[in-house]
This record gives C-alpha cells, structure tokens and sequence, in this order.
C-alpha cells in the first residue's frame, strides 16, 4: 500500500470518527496533532531543536479567544489574527535565536518562550492564572452554526488536512530540500551559496504560525484558554509527541500526539476500568500517573524505537 492509499484511508477513518468516538476529544487530538506537525517541520526537517513552541501556540489562543469573547469579530477571522500574530512572534523570537546554534538557540528560544508566559500571567486580558473562559464557537462565513459538535469537528478535521497538506508540500518542494540539506550538513549549504540564516528563519516563522493555528483552533473548541498552552511543559510535551511518533516523517508526529493525548485524557478510566475486572485497586492511581507512564513510553521509544514508531516501521519496511 501505498503513501497516497494510506493517506485517504486515514481521511476516511476521521471522516467516520465522530459517529463513534466523542468529537470534542476527536477535535483536540486534531489540534495537538496539527501542532506536532507544525513542530516536526522545524525539527524533523530543518534540526532546530526548539524549546519555546509553547508561545506560539498559547499565544495565538489567547488572542482568538479575547477577540471572540469581547470584540465579536467572526470566527474565521479570530483565527486569522491569532495566527497572525503567532507568525509575528516567531519572526522576532527566530530572529533573535538563529543568530546561534546547537544548545545555545534551544536556551534562547525557552527564555524568550518563558517571557511570553509571564506577559501572559500579568496581562489583565489574559486573567492570569484563572485564564479566559467561555469562548464562543461562533458562526464560520456567518452561515455554519459551529456551536453543533459535528460541525465543528469537520471543520477542525479540514483546518488540520489543509494544514498537513501544506507541510508536505513544504517539505517535498525546492525549498524543503534546502531545509533537509542545512539538517544534514549547514556548512556544505553555506558553501554552496544558500543563505542559510533566511532559510531557517522562513522555517521558523511557518512552524511558529501553524503552532499558532492549532492553539487558536483549539481555543474555539474548547471554549477557554489558560496558562498551560504557553508553560514550558507544552513544548516539552510537543517534543515528545514528535519523538515518539517519529522525527523526520510525515505521519509520526500524527501517532504521537495521539498516542500522549490519549493517555492524558483516558488513562484514568483504563485504570478504573481494569482496577474493576481484575479487582486490583492499584489500577484505579493510573490516572494520577500520567507523566509516569509517559515518561516510560519515552524511555522506551528512546531505547527500542531510535527512530520512533513510524520511523523504525518505515525502516523495516525498506529492509
């Protein structure tokens, strides 16, 4: 089977999702999954390692939520002006950060990532530590009533398509291939004339402003914004999404940011579940053991799975 067979084969599996699974915890898989991708582009394919991804994507949902909660403007457009100003953010924090490498550029990125989480603990619009609360959905082009579940998850569902598709488009297009070359060897492109600090910053700019669309998307779904989306640990959680799934690859950051929101969210009622068949009540504390259990799914992916799961499935494959 091919990558095209596979791809719309997925398509149809989300297409048919919400008729069996919750579509509002089907929406913020989407978006977490749109944000890993967003992160992988820099990553996965540049080899910027950044440690700040958080801003953009706390930033952009602090953004649509104010404007949807207090100006009235339409949905489309909230989105739009939190992207927006993700993309800014990005230029200025990228600017300052590819003037370094290695470490030092991932340092740079979480201190100036951390200013931007205290911006937003003290800016009175942001209500600090109680965030912003009821965020309305809206109408999308005034006519589509996105208040209804399945509606918005079909618009969320073509939101991240449209966001993937444009990730592999970048990715498999001349200036992808200048990308994976500064990876592989930044000296040799520099030789060859490209001017590599552009390139990197065009990179970083587009992985801040598709973060940024997936913290604004995710704000509409789900009605509030808080100061988890711009803490350190959200990028922290976004790099292991991307690792686990598969650094590099087109569909590992999808897998593994299902795989960590999934545990997040349905851990405790597994372990509830099994606590009751097995009557084990130690299963019932899986819950409060989230980042555990996440951490050994690292440990082992770093041991066993070098490359993530769809890397060492893609390798296989070959061999």
């Amino acid at each position: 089977m091919n990558k095209k067979t596979a791809y719309v084969l997925a398509l149809l599996l989300f297409l048919a999702a919400p008729f069996v699974a919750y579509p509002v915890f089907l929406m913020k898989l989407l978006c977490f999954a749109l944000f890993a991708c967003a992160f992988n582009l820099l990553i996965g394919f540049t080899g910027l390692l950044s440690f700040g991804h958080a801003a953009f994507f706390g930033s952009a949902g602090y953004v649509t939520g104010y404007l949807l909660a207090t100006s009235g403007l339409p949905t489309e457009l909230g989105i739009v002006l939190g992207v927006a100003t993700a993309s800014l953010l990005g230029l200025v924090i990228g600017a300052l950060a590819i003037r370094r490498q290695g470490i030092y550029f991932s340092m740079i990125t979480l201190a100036l990532a951390q200013m931007v989480y205290f911006a937003a603990l003290r800016a009175p619009f942001t209500h600090g530590e109680d965030g912003l609360q009821g965020v309305p959905r809206g109408r999308l082009f005034s006519v589509l009533d996105l208040s209804n579940d399945l509606s918005m998850y079909y618009v969320v569902l073509a939101i991240a398509t449209a966001a993937f598709a444009l990730v592999m488009r970048i990715v498999h297009s001349p200036f992808g291939e200048v990308l994976k070359a500064i990876k592989d060897n930044e000296p040799r492109a520099v030789s060859l004339g490209y001017e590599v600090d552009r390139y990197k910053l065009l990179a970083f700019v587009l992985s801040a402003g598709l973060a940024g669309l997936a913290g604004s998307t995710k704000t509409v779904v789900l009605g509030f914004e808080t100061l988890t989306d711009v803490h350190w640990t959200m990028s922290g959680l976004v790099i292991l999404m991307t690792l686990v799934g598969g650094m590099g690859t087109m569909a590992g950051p999808i897998l593994g940011a299902f795989i960590v929101v999934a545990l997040e969210n349905k851990l405790g009622d597994v372990g509830a579940w099994l606590a009751e068949q097995s009557g084990v009540a130690w299963f019932s504390a899986l819950g409060e053991s989230v980042g555990m259990v996440t951490g050994l799914i690292f440990i082992v992916c770093v041991l066993l799975f070098r490359r993530g799961i769809v890397g060492e499935i893609a390798l296989r494959l070959k061999r």
